[in-house]
C-alpha cells in the first residue's frame, strides 16, 4: 500500500533550470557569464519553450528505458526487454532515441 503521507510520495516530477544552473553550465563548458547575462539566455524568445520540450523527451526516454527494465510489471504477454542503465543525467549531449517521443510536447 502506499502511503500518501510520506514526503517522497509524488504524483508529478517537477524540473527546472535556474540562473545558477545556467552559471554552473557556463563554467564547466569554459565560458564566464555573470547573471544578467544567464537570465538574458534563458528569457531569449521559444527558448523555455524549447528546453520544456527537451526535458519532457528526456524525460519520458529515461522513464521509459527504466520501466523496461524493471521486474514485477505486467507486460500483456511482451517479452521484457534488457535492462538498460540509466543516462547520466549531467552528461551535456543529447540522449539518442530510437524512437519518437509517443507525446507532443508543444
Amino acid at each position: 500500500m502506499i502511503d500518501l503521507k510520506k514526503k517522497c510520495w509524488r504524483e508529478k516530477v517537477t524540473a527546472e533550470i535556474t540562473v545558477a544552473h545556467m552559471l554552473q553550465f557556463a563554467r564547466e563548458l569554459g565560458t564566464t557569464m555573470n547573471t544578467a547575462e544567464a537570465a538574458e539566455f534563458l528569457n531569449q524568445p521559444g527558448r523555455a519553450q524549447a528546453v520544456w520540450i527537451h526535458m519532457m523527451q528526456a524525460g519520458e526516454e529515461f522513464l521509459k528505458s527504466n520501466l523496461a527494465g524493471s521486474t514485477g510489471l505486467h507486460t500483456a504477454g511482451r517479452v521484457a526487454a534488457k535492462p538498460v542503465a540509466p543516462p547520466n543525467p549531467l552528461h551535456r549531449k543529447a540522449m539518442p532515441s530510437s524512437q519518437p517521443a509517443s507525446v507532443l510536447y508543444q
